[in-house]
């Protein structure tokens, strides 16, 4: 295993038992499907698809807010070594989340209203470090100036803030403690184009200077053409299509992901793809469909698709997709 890997999640599932009415037995929802990948540091993993595919339950056990039901996440736990997240004592798990931070859609509501911004920039040094209260201070204004903010913000509270400052805020604090990795949810969905492309710019620098891994959700595909290394491309659950960057947009291999980019507007119309409309809407994870769970949308699908999951496959290179007529629709 490479020394550079930082991540690497093996066949991860989260499944949630739900009620599905009066008396009658629960239901399990598969929001979460054997996902698995890795991630070395200084790189960007984007993770893509519609909304109820399970991008953000991915995040959550990324950054272990919640366990998996099966399968296993081995994080960095020194320069050479994984750790199993999955069979780690508290001990452990305490030092592994300081190794992975999580930067949220909504600033706002992520930070504290009653925490002056300066205390809510040293309250992970609090937690997890022994360090003085002076070289606390001294190193929230540090990453203050780092990520473009002044002095003077050290004192004041969240809503005397912008969007795009308090995202800056938000990214601040997920890096107080050094991590490995980030995983940003959405993190400039909220913010105007002309700000998004400032906090975008500001990650890709502080990538740059610390070789920090992050792992970059969103809907957006024109913001993944910017900032990813390598995409992961969902659908209800499971992994559909995963290749380099430059790859999945140029030869897009997967029917979903052919949809995704034809949706994307394009100001070079070289760069534009025929529009493809899909009928349909996602399917229920509590009732997915049975063989190929894009069967009911795709329209390449055959009888084969409709009783046979796909398998997995690499297509040469690093590109690797999950259909079964991928090659004959080319």
């Amino acid at each position: 295993m490479s020394g550079d890997v930082v991540l690497e999640a093996q066949a991860l599932t989260r499944h949630y038992a739900v009620s599905t009415g009066f008396m009658k037995p629960k239901g399990l929802v598969r929001a979460l499907d054997g996902v698995s990948f890795t991630l070395d540091a200084g790189k960007t993993l984007a993770v893509v698809g519609e909304s109820g595919c399970g991008k953000s339950t991915l995040a959550r056990q990324l950054t272990m807010i919640e366990p998996a039901t099966s399968g296993a996440l081995l994080l960095a736990h020194s320069e050479s070594e994984l750790a199993d997240v999955t069979h780690a004592n508290a001990t452990l798990k305490k030092q592994l989340r300081q190794q992975v931070q999580m930067v949220f859609q909504n600033p706002f509501a992520s930070l504290n209203p009653r925490k002056k911004i300066g205390h809510a920039l040293e309250e992970p040094l609090v937690i997890n470090t022994d360090a003085t209260k002076a070289a606390r201070t001294e190193r929230a204004r540090a990453m203050m100036a780092r990520v473009g903010l002044r002095p003077e913000h050290y004192a004041r509270y969240p809503h005397m803030f912008s969007g795009g400052q308090r995202q800056r805020i938000a990214i601040a604090r997920a890096l107080m403690l050094q991590p490995r990795i980030v995983v940003l949810d959405e993190p400039v969905s909220a913010l105007d184009v002309s700000i998004q492309a400032q906090v975008l710019n500001l990650l890709m620098d502080l990538q740059d200077e610390t070789r920090v891994a992050y792992v970059f959700i969103s809907h957006n595909l024109a913001v993944v053409e910017l900032i990813a290394d390598e995409v992961l491309v969902m659908y209800l659950g499971k992994v559909v299509e995963q290749a380099p960057k430059a790859a999945l947009f140029a030869t897009p291999r997967h029917p979903y992901t052919r949809a995704l980019l034809a949706s994307t507007p394009r100001i070079d119309k070289a760069a534009r793809q025929e529009r493809q409309v899909l009928s349909g809407e996602l399917p229920s994870p509590l009732n997915p469909p049975s063989g190929c769970a894009f069967h009911k949308r795709c329209p390449f699908a055959v009888e084969r698709c409709h009783v046979e999951v796909p398998v997995f496959e690499a297509l040469g290179g690093e590109q690797r997709v999950a259909c079964h007529r991928v090659h004959e629709i080319g």
